[in-house]
C-alpha cells in the first residue's frame, strides 16, 4: 500500500473481490476534452466526479479489509497506483476534494495548538472492582433499582489506552475528541484521521440505509499495538529520546502530537465500544439495537474494529470464568488489557439505571490485580493540599514496576499507617492503585532493621508550622490554616487551571514564585499584579509579563460556573459546579442557601450540600468573594428560563418504561422547567411516578407505597398551567 501504510503485501485472496468496474490500467477524461490514460489510449465514459467517488469507495473497501477484517482482497503495489491516481485527480479538481477521501487522514502541515470542546454528549468514568465479591456488590446494587430475576452481561476486554470521542454528522466523521474530563476535550480531529481502523464515511449500505442519521456519537479506545510500541522505544534508544514508559503513555502522547504526520507513522489502533444517538432523531429500526451486544454488531457493520474477544454470558459466573480465563491468556495479546467491563447487556434496562456523577450504574471495571514488587523505605514525607490535606508518602529505594521507575508511593492517611506498622527502613511491597497511583500495600515485619523507628502523622503543618487537626468521622489529618503556603500554592493551581479561569502562562512554577515571595496570598490578589511585579520574576522578561497581565484581565470573563469550580470547595468537581450555578444563578443566592436546598438540586447529594454551606460561612472566603467581585469577576449568571407559573414546584417524580411520544429526556425537561424535580428511584419522598410501557421495578415499588401513577396524558394535564403561561 502508500507510504503511509504499515509494511507488508496485501494479497488477493479472490479474484472475484475486485471490482470488475474499476478499469486496470485507466485514468479518466477531462471535462472539457479527453486527456491520455495511464496505457496512452483515450477514456471518455467516466466524469472526475464519478471517478472519485469510484476510487474513493474501492480505497476505504481495501482499508476496511485490511485494518478492521483482517482479511485483505488488494495488491500492494495496485493499492499504490489507484492512491496516486486519486491524489492526481483530486489536485486536478480540488473542488472535488471531500472530507472521507483517504488522501485526507494526514494533514499537510502541523496545527499550530488544539481547541478544547464541549462532549455532546459526556463520557463518564467507570467504577473499578478488584474480586469477585466487589462485582457482586455492584451486582446487587442494581437490583435493588431494578429487580429483576435474570439479566445477560456483556464482557469486553479494557483496553489500556485513550478513550475517544467521535462524531459523524450525515454519515461523515466530523469531530474527534480526547476525553478530557469527560465533559470537555481536545479537537484532535486530524489526529484521529491518522486512525485507519477508524472509518471516515459510515458504511450505511452494509445495513441496508441509505439515508444517514442527522449525528452519531461513538466511543472507543485508541491504542498501540505492543510490537508497534516496542518499535518506537527501539526508535527512541537509536535518536538517544527517552523511551516511553508504557503503551498507554506513548498513544495519549501520540495524539497529542501537533504535526498528523507523526501520529500517522505511529500507526495507532481503535476499538470501538459504544454508539450513541443524541436526542430527537426519527431514527430507523437498523440502527436501534436493543442490546449491548447488537449494538457491537452495528458498530461492526458501520466499519468499526470492535474487539473480537467478547462474550455474551448468561450469570455473574459466566462472567467470573471469562475474566479467569484472560487472566493468563491476555499476556499472549499484541495490546495490553488490565482487566474487562461488564455491562448489562440490556439497551431499556441500562436506560432505567441511568448514571451516577462519576459512573454508569449498568456497568464495571473488573480489573486484575496489580503488578506487585519489593523494595526499602527510606524516610517518609508529609504533603499539603490545597483543601490542607496532610498525605504520607514514602520515598523508596527506585523499583521498576508495570513499565515505569517508582520512587515514591503515597500511605493515604494516618489510620493506613497505623494499619501497616509502618517503620523506617522497611521493606515493603508496592503496587499502582488502578495500574496508576503508587501505593504501599504491605510490610515484611521480618526484614526490619533493629531499633527501627515507627512511623507517624506530624502534629503540625509541615509547610507553615501551625497545628493539623483531624475532624471528627473523617481520616485525614488537615491543615486548616487558610494562610499556609502550600495551601494557597494548591489553591491558585486549580484556580488557573484550564476547567476553572484557564489563564493561559500561569503555570506550576510560577504560581510557586508568586507565593514564595509574598506577592499573591488569595487568588484574588492576582487581579493586582503589575507588569512590573510580573517582570521582576525568573525568567519573565517585560514583554510576557505584559502578556500575563492581560491573560488575567481575560480571565475575569470566564462564566460564573467556572469560578465556582474554580474556588476549590471540597467535593465539588466541573460538572456539579455547572449544575449549581444553573441553580443558583448568583454567588448570593448560593451563599445564602441552607443545606436542605442545595442538597434539592438534582444530581447533588448531602455531602456536596454540606461542604458548600460550610465554605461560604467562613470569614476568610466571604472576604475572598468580596474582592473577588470587586476585581470584576462574573459572579452571577443567566437566570434559567421559565414558563408560566412552576404548577409542578416541590414536586418529586420518577420517570419509568418507554412513553408513547415523549423521550425520557424530554419529560425531565419538561417537568423541570414547570419547577418540578426527576430522580432516578422510587422512595417515600416521590410524588409521582410517570408510567410508560415495560415499567420495571420501579412501577412495582411505586405500588408498595402507595405513589400516585401518571400516564403521559395525565402528565400532560399537569404540566398545561404552564404550558399556558
Amino acid at each position: 500500500m502508500n507510504d503511509l501504510d504499515p509494511p507488508g503485501a496485501i494479497v488477493v485472496t479472490h479474484s472475484d473481490n475486485f471490482d470488475p468496474q474499476l478499469p486496470a490500467n485507466k485514468d479518466i477524461a477531462q471535462p472539457s476534452g479527453d486527456r491520455p490514460t495511464l496505457d496512452g489510449q483515450q477514456d471518455t465514459a467516466t466524469s472526475p466526479s464519478a471517478r472519485l467517488q469510484e476510487l474513493r469507495k474501492l480505497l476505504n473497501r481495501a482499508s476496511y479489509a485490511y485494518y478492521v477484517l483482517d482479511d485483505p482482497f488488494m495488491e500492494d503495489a495496485i493499492y499504490d497506483r489507484l492512491y496516486r491516481e486519486l491524489q492526481d485527480l483530486e489536485t486536478a479538481f480540488p473542488e472535488l476534494v471531500t472530507s472521507d477521501s483517504p488522501t485526507q487522514r494526514v494533514g499537510d502541515r502541523p496545527a499550530e495548538q488544539f481547541t478544547s470542546v464541549q462532549h455532546n454528549i459526556p463520557l463518564y468514568s467507570l467504577e473499578n472492582a478488584f474480586d469477585g465479591a466487589d462485582l457482586r456488590k455492584w451486582d446487587e446494587r442494581w437490583r435493588k433499582i431494578e429487580a429483576l430475576e435474570n439479566a445477560q452481561y456483556v464482557c469486553e476486554l479494557k483496553i489500556d489506552g485513550s478513550a475517544l470521542a467521535l462524531t459523524y454528522e450525515n454519515g461523515i466523521f466530523t469531530r474527534g475528541a480526547t476525553r478530557g474530563d469527560g465533559t470537555t476535550g481536545e479537537d484532535i480531529t486530524q489526529n484521529i484521521k491518522t486512525i485507519r481502523s477508524i472509518p471516515l464515511r459510515l458504511n450505511l449500505e452494509a445495513i441496508g440505509l441509505t439515508t444517514p442519521p442527522a449525528r452519531v456519537e461513538i466511543r472507543g479506545e485508541a491504542f498501540l499495538p505492543l510490537d508497534t510500541f516496542e518499535q518506537i522505544n527501539q526508535e527512541r534508544d537509536n535518536a538517544g529520546e527517552a523511551r516511553f514508559a508504557n503503551p498507554r503513555n506513548a498513544a495519549a502522547g501520540t495524539l497529542r502530537q501537533l504535526d498528523s504526520r507523526i501520529v500517522a507513522e505511529r500507526q495507532l489502533d481503535f476499538f470501538a465500544y459504544t454508539l450513541q444517538f443524541p436526542e430527537g432523531q426519527n431514527l430507523p429500526d437498523e440502527l436501534q439495537p436493543q442490546s449491548q451486544w447488537d449494538s457491537l454488531e452495528l458498530l461492526r457493520s458501520l466499519g468499526f474494529r470492535v474487539n473480537p474477544n467478547r462474550r455474551r454470558c448468561q450469570s455473574l459466573g459466566e462472567v467470573l470464568s471469562y475474566f479467569e480465563d484472560w487472566d493468563q491468556k491476555r499476556h499472549d495479546l499484541p495490546y495490553m488489557t488490565d482487566g474487562a467491563v461488564v455491562k448489562l447487556d440490556s439497551k431499556r434496562l441500562q436506560r432505567e439505571l441511568g448514571f451516577t456523577q462519576k459512573f454508569p450504574r449498568w456497568a464495571i471495571a473488573l480489573k486484575y490485580p496489580a503488578e506487585e514488587v519489593p523494595t526499602s523505605m527510606q524516610r517518609v514525607t508529609f504533603q499539603v493540599g490545597r483543601t490542607g490535606k496532610v498525605t504520607p508518602v514514602a520515598e523508596l529505594t527506585p523499583v521498576q514496576l508495570a513499565g515505569t521507575t517508582v520512587a515514591r508511593a503515597t500511605l493515604h492517611n494516618g489510620d493506613r499507617i497505623a494499619e501497616l506498622n509502618l517503620h523506617l527502613g522497611d521493606t515493603v511491597i508496592v503496587r499502582k492503585a488502578g495500574e496508576i497511583i503508587p501505593e504501599v500495600v504491605r510490610v515484611l515485619p521480618e526484614l526490619r532493621p533493629a531499633q527501627a523507628q515507627p512511623v507517624s502523622m506530624p502534629s503540625h503543618c509541615p509547610e507553615c508550622h501551625e497545628p493539623v487537626v483531624r475532624p471528627d468521622g473523617e481520616v485525614d489529618t488537615r491543615c486548616v490554616n487558610p494562610s499556609c503556603p502550600a495551601i494557597v500554592r494548591g489553591a491558585l493551581i486549580h484556580w488557573v487551571g484550564r476547567d476553572a479561569l484557564d489563564i493561559d502562562g500561569m503555570g506550576k512554577k510560577l504560581v510557586e514564585q508568586l507565593v514564595d515571595k509574598g506577592l499573591v496570598k488569595s487568588m484574588a490578589n492576582l487581579y493586582g499584579l503589575t507588569t512590573e511585579e510580573l517582570a521582576s520574576l525568573e525568567r519573565m522578561g517585560k514583554k510576557s509579563a505584559q502578556n500575563l497581565v492581560n491573560a488575567i484581565n481575560q480571565s475575569k470573563s470566564r462564566p460564573w460556573s467556572r469560578v465556582l469550580y474554580g474556588l476549590g470547595i471540597r467535593h465539588v468537581g466541573s460538572v456539579n459546579a455547572q449544575v449549581l450555578a444553573q441553580q443558583f444563578t448568583t454567588v448570593e443566592t448560593l451563599a445564602q442557601a441552607e443545606p436542605e436546598a442545595i442538597a434539592q438540586v438534582y444530581g447533588i447529594g448531602d455531602e456536596i450540600a454540606q461542604a458548600v454551606h460550610a465554605w461560604f460561612q467562613l470569614p476568610t472566603n466571604q472576604q475572598l468573594i468580596a474582592q473577588l467581585q470587586a476585581a470584576g469577576l462574573q459572579l452571577a449568571g443567566e437566570a434559567p428560563a421559565e414558563t408560566g407559573e412552576q404548577s409542578l414546584r416541590g414536586k418529586t417524580f420518577v420517570v419509568t418504561g418507554t412513553l408513547p411520544t415523549l423521550s425520557r429526556t424530554e419529560a425531565k425537561q419538561r417537568i423541570e422547567a414547570a419547577g418540578g424535580k426527576v430522580t432516578g428511584s422510587v422512595s417515600k419522598k416521590t410524588d409521582y411516578l410517570v408510567v410508560g410501557a415495560d415499567a420495571g421495578s420501579k412501577l412495582k415499588k411505586a405500588e408498595e407505597l402507595g405513589i400516585e401513577q401518571l400516564s403521559e396524558d395525565q402528565l400532560e394535564q399537569l404540566l398545561a398551567p404552564s404550558q399556558a403561561g
